[in-house]
């Protein structure tokens, strides 16, 4: 299992595009995909579980990953924890 927080640095936070871009991502991935923010957590391959969520811009976010093809599940998908999309 690989865990580590990323700031969300999109200036919307996690709305409805970047959740579904992230979870389609994470979908590409055999392994466990979870979120965490405060004491609440999502599946990452679920775009309306990460919407509950509530990820706005400075948010602290936890990504966990585990399984199959995690290390690469884990750079792929923290890279997008931390860029601004285009809208």
């Amino acid at each position: 299992m690989i865990s580590q927080v990323f700031t969300v640095i999109h200036p919307q936070g996690f709305h409805a595009r970047p959740s579904k871009a992230f979870a389609e991502k994470a979908y590409l991935f055999p392994c466990q995909v979870t979120l965490f923010k405060g004491d609440k957590q999502a599946n990452g391959k679920s775009p309306l579980g990460l919407l509950t969520l509530g990820i706005s811009a400075g948010d602290e976010i936890r990504l966990e990953v585990e399984g199959e093809q995690e290390a690469q599940a884990f750079q792929e998908l923290g890279r997008m924890l931390t860029q601004i999309y285009e809208e």
